[in-house]
């Protein structure tokens, strides 16, 4: 177990390495000149060059990226260009908001698409399978925007039951803060609760046609313990690499939910900072991302080894 975590880890350095070339490229190839955006109207020529030499954007790309870099080692992400705030700090800021609807919104899908996965596969070509199956295809059909503003109308507008966006942090009011996100999670959760329910389904419906399962039924174990602990373990593999995938994606921020729930997250943050050509916000941003989506693919390998004793040696 402990050569295996050292190999995962070793494999991460050059991950990011890489992954930080391809976005400090990648960022160079947007269009315009932050430099002459921040000058503003006038775009006074002295302005522009004291701008470039203070950010050090008149360097060659080479030497912009080994002081990015150079920063990003000493936990220094740069400072945004149009507010002069650290990146660090709006990370810090934006990454809990993210994070707490992230985490609402992967219990929702896991719960819903779990349960109705287990619940189509044993009861395959019922009643029950069927209608899993249409709830799934309206979960993945549903735009999240028109599920949202729906759920706007009818739970705050009509019925009056819940605020209709905003955020209150858990430390502040930790049942408002509930209130304000469990729509957003929901929308959130809606269509990947139904990819989780196909996945589960499908690898359910792999595992009771083995033959050990076969056996658990010969040898007369209840139908419940045969489902829970010989089929359900072992289906769990392809729902823990979907899970965090899903919960990677949901971290880098949902831009549409976030504007639509006027949530202060990480989407609407790489917005702003997109139409503003804040450079190194957008670059501080993907990279926390990435080193969180790159992360969670190694729990996810962590956990495989946890539920399947098979893959220990």
């Amino acid at each position: 177990m402990f050569t295996f975590l050292a190999h995962r880890l070793l494999q991460l350095i050059p991950t990011l390495f890489f992954v930080s070339i391809i976005i400090f490229g990648l960022q160079q190839l947007l269009p315009g000149d932050p430099a002459t955006t921040m000058a503003g109207e006038e775009r006074d020529e002295a302005a522009i060059a004291a701008i470039k030499a203070k950010y050090r954007l008149d360097e060659p790309i080479p030497v912009q990226y080994f002081y990015w870099m150079r920063g990003v080692f000493q936990g220094d992400l740069g400072e945004s260009l149009r507010i002069k705030e650290p990146v660090a700090r709006l990370v810090l800021q934006k990454l809990p908001v993210t994070a707490q609807l992230a985490g609402m919104a992967i219990v929702i899908a896991l719960s819903i698409g779990i349960s109705m996965g287990v619940v189509s596969a044993v009861k395959k070509d019922t009643a029950w399978d069927y209608a899993a199956n249409v709830i799934a295809l309206w979960g993945i059909s549903t735009p999240n925007f028109w599920l949202g503003i729906l759920l706007i109308f009818l739970f705050s507008m009509t019925l009056g039951w819940l605020p209709p966006g905003g955020y209150v942090g858990p430390g502040e009011d930790f049942w408002g803060s509930l209130e304000r996100l469990i729509m957003p999670a929901f929308v959130l959760g809606n269509a990947i609760a139904a990819i989780i329910m196909r996945h589960t389904r499908s690898a359910m419906l792999q595992v009771l046609a083995q033959d050990y399962v076969r056996t658990a039924r010969s040898k007369g174990l209840y139908e419940r313990r045969v489902i829970m602990k010989h089929a359900f373990r072992n289906a769990l593999t392809p729902v823990i690499t979907l899970g965090a995938l899903e919960l990677g994606t949901l971290l880098s921020g949902a831009v549409l939910t976030e504007q639509i729930f006027t949530v202060p997250g990480f989407g609407k943050l790489v917005v702003d900072a997109v139409f503003n050509r804040d450079y190194f916000v957008i670059q501080g941003v993907v990279l926390v991302t990435a080193t969180v989506y790159i992360t969670l693919n190694l729990l996810a390998d962590i956990a495989y080894v946890l539920v399947n004793p098979r893959l220990r040696s």
